[in-house]
């Protein structure tokens, strides 16, 4: 049987994904590996951009925008987001699964890496020894699990990987607010940069991170798949109703 039509903005869309595509398909494959390989470069400028945050701060108008934008990366910012979608737009209701586990898939994943690369959180170095040189400094043992605490989980941005991901399956539900949704994530990225908790190289392997793991829940692969089929019970059973 034939999927209904959804209408978003006026347009007619096809109700299999719930919105047009956000890319092509090679757009999927290239971002993610463009966000790593600048991560890498980024690796040179890491401590100077660290070290002269440390000393020279934000401006206290900067920082109070990306405070409050800090929330859009946060797990509980994404619970806040669809129980917006849940109250406001039910007829999309449909999607709060899988743009919740878009959020919360990303930043577990980029948890997760923090058990396996120990670094050094940029506010828990002693800037005044002679780090800045060595691109390598900031890094220690591999799998330090949770022995290194807090302060030695810097690597990758888990904010920045969940406001991806969250970015990413809303831009997939409401095409025309891209710029927003895109716009909020980079402001998250920008936020854990001048709060001296990530580094740059953090903030972009997170964000190639939230890529990875949103194409998996809206455009290729097996959860894709599943989330199709699971939204197509539901809306068959909303239909019989």
């Amino acid at each position: 049987m034939d999927k209904p039509e959804d209408t978003v903005g006026g347009e007619q869309i096809s109700s299999q994904v719930g919105c047009r595509p956000v890319a092509s398909r090679t757009c999927w494959y290239l971002a993610p590996i463009v966000l790593c390989v600048v991560g890498l470069l980024s690796l040179a400028v890491d401590n100077s951009v660290a070290k002269w945050i440390a000393d020279n701060g934000v401006p206290h108008f900067i920082r109070s925008i990306l405070d409050m934008c800090e929330p859009f990366g946060d797990g509980l910012g994404a619970v806040l987001v669809v129980l917006a979608i849940h109250q406001l737009d039910r007829s999309h209701r449909w999607a709060i699964p899988r743009v919740l586990t878009s959020a919360w898939l990303s930043g577990m994943v980029a948890n997760t890496t923090k058990l396996i690369v120990e670094r050094t959180r940029p506010r828990a170095v002693d800037w005044s020894e002679d780090l800045v040189a060595s691109i390598w400094s900031t890094f220690g043992d591999w799998l330090p699990l949770t022995r290194a605490g807090s302060a030695g989980q810097s690597f990758p941005s888990g904010h920045t990987a969940t406001a991806v991901g969250l970015a990413i399956a809303l831009t997939w539900l409401y095409p025309r607010g891209r710029w927003l949704f895109f716009g909020l994530a980079v402001l998250v990225g920008l936020h854990r940069v001048a709060s001296s908790a990530h580094y740059i190289s953090d903030v972009l392997f997170g964000a190639a991170i939230g890529c990875v793991v949103a194409a998996l829940c809206v455009k290729i692969g097996a959860l894709k798949r599943l989330f199709d089929r699971w939204e197509d019970r539901w809306r068959g059973a909303v239909g019989t109703q």
